[in-house]
């Protein structure tokens, strides 16, 4: 089976729904394509009323509307029938929700280190040990997640990529800057993951809300 090249119109608009919000080039950036080619297709799609703009204070960018949400689906659909692969994705995403599990438990704890007086304290991390483990647990995530991403991107194009941004993440996090295990606003271990959630949920018309997510 041949992996399956998205249309650059799939891809923009499936750039706004993972990232959530973000601007012109940085829906560009995600699956590197063209800013200007970016920018015109993202005029069409709000012309059809897929996405909006938005500004607040220093901040601007796209998010999809409910309509886009649909249309971005439909598209999704069409294309992962048109893969034959249908069949390996769901199986990809039965895989995945054991590790995502897993994750969801590593980002908690560090976040959190439970004391004798207090379940939900805060990590403040002076437990080198507590942290290192978390790491660890980490890693061996990033390790199984490898092999999922293969599978995935042997049949969508679209999903390489999610390991080795996770890896770059965790080793930023190993040399001392703890924010790149759970920052929001950088492409930490936790953005990547909820991004590759988003996708596989996208992909195959899930709704996030019955399922667990980091």
């Amino acid at each position: 089976m041949t992996a399956r090249e998205s249309t650059t119109g799939l891809l923009v608009l499936h750039a706004v729904r993972i990232t959530g919000f973000a601007d012109s080039h940085a829906i560009a950036r995600r699956f590197g394509l063209d800013v200007a080619d970016t920018a015109e297709l993202l005029g069409d799609a709000e012309a059809y009323g897929w996405v909006s703009h938005a500004a607040f204070a220093d901040l601007s960018g796209w998010s999809l509307t409910e309509r886009g949400k649909a249309e971005n689906e439909r598209q999704l659909a069409a294309e992962l029938a048109a893969s034959g692969g249908a069949d390996e994705v769901h199986a990809a995403h039965r895989d995945f929700l054991p590790l995502n599990a897993r994750l969801l438990r590593a980002c908690t704890n560090w976040q959190m280190r439970p004391t004798g007086h207090d379940r939900l304290a805060p990590n403040d991390h002076s437990d080198p040990a507590w942290d290192t483990s978390t790491l660890n647990e980490l890693s061996a995530i990033n390790h199984a997640l490898a092999p999922l991403i293969r599978r995935l991107g042997g049949i969508l194009v679209r999903f390489r990529g999610y390991d080795t941004r996770f890896t770059g993440a965790l080793l930023r996090a190993r040399t001392g800057d703890g924010g790149w295990v759970d920052g929001t606003d950088i492409d930490s271990c936790h953005r990547v993951w909820y991004e590759l959630h988003e996708d596989l949920i996208a992909t195959l018309g899930l709704d996030r809300q019955s399922e667990p997510t980091p």
